[in-house]
């Protein structure tokens, strides 16, 4: 759960998350052809399909999977399927989520994060990581560079987990799309009017 935040230290590693069975092939590909160290982080558990084998996969820019005009939702790994159904009740209540896969944390897609914060005016970040150094900070750090905007983070906040199902954790740690709809419908409040 500390990989992003130890790995982000070291400035010349490639830091691939992808999101199901689809990307993580395309990863290893791009990876392979990469000069350079690459961390390709992947899930214990079976990752839902989510792509078909014409998405595109490149290092270094997010693919967006939903657009969306009142909030933006950056997921990586396993969180990107939660963020997805995250949007799917966002829009029962009239909340349109766009959805941005940040597959590779870096080099971090900063223009998709830019374009997110001018575009929707709100955030949020989901990592099945610690909040700390992850993926979270990283998007806080270029929107405060660049277009400030109310952001919230799911994640794991500064503590170890225990042991479970996949399921029981994401429970447990508030890693569900009913967190991620409430941390969005917090971030979408939070915007200046």
């Amino acid at each position: 759960i500390e990989d992003f935040s130890l790995l982000g230290g070291l400035p010349t590693f490639t830091i691939l998350v992808p999101s199901d069975p689809i990307m993580m092939r395309k990863a290893v590909r791009a990876a392979v052809k990469h000069v350079g160290p690459v961390f390709i982080r992947s899930s214990r558990e079976a990752m839902p399909y989510i792509y078909d084998e014409s998405a595109p996969f490149e290092i270094g820019k997010a693919n967006l999977l939903r657009q969306g005009k009142d909030v933006t939702i950056i997921a990586c790994g396993l969180m990107v399927a939660v963020a997805l159904d995250a949007a799917l009740i966002l829009a029962e209540e009239g909340i349109q989520a766009r959805v941005l896969d940040m597959h590779t944390l870096r080099p971090l897609d900063t223009a998709s994060i830019e374009a997110a914060a001018r575009e929707t005016g709100a955030i949020v970040t989901a990592e099945e990581q610690l909040i700390r150094g992850g993926m979270g900070s990283a998007v806080a750090q270029t929107a405060a560079g660049c277009c400030p905007v109310p952001i919230r983070f799911v994640g794991l906040k500064d503590e170890y987990p225990c042991s479970g199902s996949l399921e029981e954790l994401m429970k447990k740690y508030h890693l569900m799309p009913e967190d991620v709809a409430e941390a969005a419908r917090q971030a979408i409040a939070a915007k200046v009017k």
